[in-house]
């Protein structure tokens, strides 16, 4: 292989996992403000919980909140606690 092509899908993986872990970082804040009851669009304490699943025990739990000003809609899977069996 070429060294310029191995060069140029070094820098695309990189950018991936960059863009990756910010996407991450910024979920991860709008969860936190969202467990706080503040819309992280509006800043507003307008958050609600409209819809919660889960797969049974130990699967993730699916949480989706919606804002009652902004109509922002934010989903997040979150790590279900277990049965206590």
């Amino acid at each position: 292989m070429n060294f310029y092509l191995l060069f140029f899908l070094l820098i695309v993986i990189i950018g991936l996992i960059i863009s990756y872990t910010y996407f991450m970082r910024e979920k991860k804040e709008n969860l936190r403000a969202i467990q706080s009851g503040i819309c992280p669009k509006c800043h507003k304490e307008a958050m609600e919980l409209v819809d919660q699943r889960s797969n049974g025990c130990s699967g993730p739990k699916m949480l989706t909140f919606e804002c009652g000003s902004c109509e922002y809609i934010g989903t997040f899977h979150v790590q279900n606690g277990s049965c206590g069996v």
